[in-house]
Order: structure tokens, then sequence, then C-alpha cells
């Protein structure tokens, strides 16, 4: 039976991280990975800050950048739209399945091992830590991270999971150099679609929203673009849009990434948020194995939230007033947006920070108005019931 100081369950870019951290510190560390390659099957929409990516420790090769030219994000209503900028933001798109692989070899390069086609069973306390029951056999350790993903906070909450589905599309109207994203309460209850362009011409192209067929939503929407496409790749995956769970520690049991709810609420965005779960994972408990102190596990979770906790609280507030909304009132929120609100968001907004841009957008003279839609979609909601 092998023995290792940890147990990394699941190849994400969290679980990675962790690894990484562990290996520095000089503890064993094993990442098993139940698909056949590390970065796959890609989900994820790639998009990053480069302060992001920065504070997880990366410099993304060239190979794992797809469009640094991203210059705006255009928002649409039913029936508006409005652009913020995005230059000053550093915004790009990465490449998961070549970033995944980057995070992969400076963890192995510190020591820890990684295995794919490597699933994990069970994870079963003992004494002094857990026995992992894998498709290779049984692994002894001390700690046990779970990196799984959705599939695992998804097997014990499913209410706050959406459908989601995205394709790699090759179209003209596909611009390099826009994001955009849609709003319709009818087509995407509860959140929208989006394109995310990885150079001219192409792009990852996707739909999410509550109780949707993704496929059905997504074909019309690409098809509403009214021009030509070809689709070269799809991806269905659920998303996790509820927030982190309540504890990320159990005794020696860690919970890290999109498997402890640490994707932002408001897109689903995982990688700096669930990155920094890793990282500061891994360090917690390489700390407190060169200490012998498991009280230092704490410093995980107070250390995320920290960092994310007020932000994520704002989103989901955010997340959950978008829900209430029907598209007169999406429409009528749009138009109470004062121009000069939306440069200011572009000038000093965050990437990995939304609350702040929303609040800048929205401001002040906005409040009336943007009572008066609520109010008006309460109403409605009030009749049709």
């Amino acid at each position: 039976m092998q023995k290792y100081d940890v147990v990394v369950a699941g190849g994400s870019i969290s679980g990675l991280a962790a690894a990484r951290e562990i290996a520095t510190s000089g503890a064993s560390v094993v990442v098993l990975e139940e698909d056949a390659e590390i970065g796959t099957p890609e989900h994820c929409g790639g998009l990053v800050s480069l302060g992001g990516i920065e504070d997880l420790g990366i410099v993304p090769d060239q190979s794992a950048i797809e469009n640094q030219k991203i210059k705006s994000a255009r928002i649409m209503s039913p029936s508006g739209s409005f652009e913020i900028g995005a230059e000053k933001q550093k915004v790009m798109v990465l490449d998961r399945r070549a970033l995944d692989k980057q995070v992969a070899f400076q963890a192995q390069r510190k020591g820890a091992e990684i295995r794919v086609r490597c699933s994990m069973r069970s994870a079963e306390k003992t004494d002094d830590g857990f026995t992992v029951k894998t498709s290779e056999g049984e692994i002894t350790c001390r700690y046990f991270v779970d990196a799984r993903g959705v599939a695992s906070i998804i097997s014990r909450n499913r209410e706050g999971v959406l459908q989601s589905a995205q394709y790699e599309v090759y179209a003209p109207w596909i611009d390099r150099s826009t994001i955009e994203v849609a709003f319709d309460n009818d087509l995407y209850p509860g959140f929208f679609a989006w394109i995310i362009p990885t150079g001219q011409g192409m792009g990852k192209v996707g739909v999410a929203g509550k109780g949707i067929n993704a496929a059905n939503s997504l074909a019309s929407y690409i098809e509403s673009k009214g021009g030509r496409y070809s689709i070269v790749r799809k991806v269905f995956a659920p998303i996790w849009v509820d927030g982190p769970i309540q504890n990320f520690i159990s005794g020696k049991s860690v919970i890290i990434g999109d498997a402890a709810g640490q994707s932002k609420p408001t897109t689903a965005g995982g990688i700096y948020t669930c990155g920094m779960g890793g990282v500061y994972a891994g360090q917690a408990i390489g700390k407190a194995i060169k200490n012998k102190d498991d009280s230092i596990l704490g410093e995980y979770e107070k250390n995320w939230l920290d960092l994310f906790k007020s932000e994520f609280d704002k989103m989901l507030l955010a997340r959950r007033l978008l829900e209430r909304l029907d598209n007169k009132a999406i429409d009528e929120l749009f138009a109470a947006i004062p121009h000069e609100k939306i440069e200011e968001a572009s000038a000093t907004g965050d990437f990995d920070f939304h609350s702040a841009a929303i609040a800048k957008i929205l401001g002040a003279k906005a409040a009336a108005k943007m009572v008066k839609a609520i109010l008006g979609n309460e109403i409605r909601r009030l009749i049709d019931i």
C-alpha cells in the first residue's frame, strides 16, 4: 500500500495549485485525476485578468494564451445594450488545457506526483488520516483534499446548479476584441448567453439558465446571430452559482475550488477564485505538516474568506435580484444607467471583483429608476400570481 502525506482528488487548477504548494513545503503529495488528460474536458470560458493569474503564481506560456486583444464587453438586455472597456483591466482568454498542464508541470517539478485515468472511489477515515481507494489500488495519507469540481458539490446540494452548454464556434460574427453577454430571463432564466472570442472569427459561445434545455437554447442563440457558422466542439456541464459551502475544512479533510463553491456566483468563473483556494489550502496544509499542528489548516479558510467573502456576498445579492427580474425590468434597469458611469467603470473596474464595477455603473442617479423598475417587476409578478 502506497503512502503519501496528502492525496488530492481532482486535477483541476485548484487541485494542481494545492499540490504545487504542498510539494513546495517538502511534503509528499499525489494528484488523482479521473480523466485521461489534465485539462480535459475543458468547459471553462478561460477569462482571467493578468493580475489574477499572477496572484496564482503563473506566467502563462504563449501556448496557453488564446486571446490578449480583449478591448470591451458588450452587455445586452432584450432590447438594449452598453459596452464596458476592458483594456485597462488586462483581460485575457486562456486555453484551460494548456494552462492546467502548465500548473501540473509546476507541481511535478516541486515534487508532486500526478496520475491520470485514476479515479477515487472512497476516502475512509483512519486513526492517523485516510485510506483512499482508487481504481489503481489503495493509498494511505495524512490529509485528503477534495478538488473534484462541481460533481462533488452537486452530490451534496443541487439547489445552486444551472445547466449550461458551451460550443467552440467559427463564425464571421465573432469579433476578436469584444466579449458579449446577453441577458434574457425568458430564454436564460437567472443567467445569460455569452461569446468569448479566442481569435477573429472564432470563440466560445455558451448559455446557461435555470430549467432550460441548454442545447436547444444555445442553438437558438447561435441562429439569432444571422450568419454562417461551424461548430467544432460541444461541451455540456452543470455550473454552480450559489456561493461557497459552509465549511471548507473537516478534521484532516479539506475542500477546494468548485467542490467548495468557490466559483463566482455572477459568472460561474473560477480560474482566480478557485485557484486561490488551492494556493491557500496548499500553503496551510504544508505549514500544518511542518509544524505538526492541524489548527493551522484554518488559515486556508480565513485567507480565502478575507479576500472573497465580501465580494461573493454582493455577487449573490446581485444574482438573487437578477433571478427575480422579468425582461421589462431588465430593459428599464439598462435604460437607467448613466453613460458617464459606464466610462468610470471602464477606467477603474477590477475584472476579478465585479461588485465594485456594478456599484459604479448603477450609481446614485440611477437608483430611483432602478427602484421603479424593480417595483414594477414585483407588481407584475403579483398580478401573474
